[in-house]
Parts: structure tokens; sequence; C-alpha cells
């Protein structure tokens, strides 16, 4: 199916249906990386998008710096913002809950992006915006991890030239590291 909307809407209704009774373990991979303390990019999901959150406790609970996208037009890049549990997140566009514009921006070496689907070659798809493919040319040295439930899967997605492939993708029964 090489249709995007039909492929997004499908996807969407499998993510949907999807009962999301267990987290999302934290693989190995992950927490080795976090010893150097890097700055995590994650996301407040949004629906039945899979939870980053065991991720970013992760983070916190080895000293790292957690940054959340700030979004304000379809059109405009978002920015990566740094974000602290005790600070409390503002309403923004499509229902997304982030940083106050001021919260200082931060350039993230570890990506967490939320996916409507993905292939074992790394390839994803997003909502179509383009906003992660924007952030992931912005900051090509982060480690780009795919956040989704195993419905999410396809065989094969097709990428646009512009699009950029996942380092690894963590679901509730894999971690995939094309």
């Amino acid at each position: 199916m090489t249709d995007k909307l039909a492929l997004r809407a499908r996807l969407r209704a499998a993510r949907d249906g999807f009962a999301r009774d267990a987290a999302i373990a934290v693989p190995d991979d992950f927490a080795a990386r976090l010893a150097r303390r890097p700055v995590v990019a994650s996301y407040i999901p949004i629906g039945s998008e899979a939870d980053p959150a065991p991720f970013v406790a992760a983070a916190r609970a080895a000293g790292c710096t957690i940054a959340l996208p700030h979004v304000t037009t379809r059109a405009a890049p978002f920015r990566f913002l740094a974000w602290d549990e005790a600070i409390t997140l503002g309403g923004g566009p499509f229902g997304l809950r982030q940083p106050d514009a001021t919260a200082a921006e931060i350039r993230p070496d570890i990506i967490l992006t939320p996916l409507l689907g993905f292939d074992l070659r790394g390839n994803r798809l997003g909502q179509g915006a383009g906003h992660y493919d924007r952030a992931f040319a912005a900051h090509p040295a982060a480690w780009r991890i795919g956040i989704a439930w195993s419905v999410q899967q396809v065989d094969t997605l097709f990428p646009d030239p512009w699009d950029v492939p996942l380092h690894a993708i963590a679901t509730e029964s894999d971690w995939i590291v094309p």
C-alpha cells in the first residue's frame, strides 16, 4: 500500500484498537548511552501514541536533561526546549502538551519520536507535517529512536527523499535495530 493517506488511516485505526496494557521496556542499548548524560528529546503522547515515559524516567534517573518539542504551526520547524517535571506544560497546536516558548532551547543527543508506522529497515511514517523530518535534518548526529506498538509495523515503507531513517525502534515486544 503506497497511498500514505490510506496507510496513515489504517495504522491509526490499528494503533487506536491495540490493547496497551504493558509499558515498553527500556532496552540495555538505551540505558548504556545514558552514562554520558545526553540530552534526551522526548514527547508527551497524544491519544493512542506509545508512551516514552519509561525512557524518560531512565534518563532522569541517570541525570540526563530532558527536552520536549515546541510547535508553533504546521509549517514551522519545532524547537526542542528544556523540560523538568516540575514545569507545567501548556497546550500547543494539534493537542500537544509542550513547554512554554520561553524555556531554553537545547540540542538533543537522542530523539525519541512517536510513530504511525515503521518497517524493519528503520523507515518511519509520521503524521505527515514533516516536523520530525526537519528535526532529524537539523540534528543529524542525534540517535533517532522510534517508539511504537508492534501493530504499527508494516512490511515495507517507501521513504521520500527527505525521510531520515531511525537508528532503532522500541515496541512492547521488540527492540529493533535496522
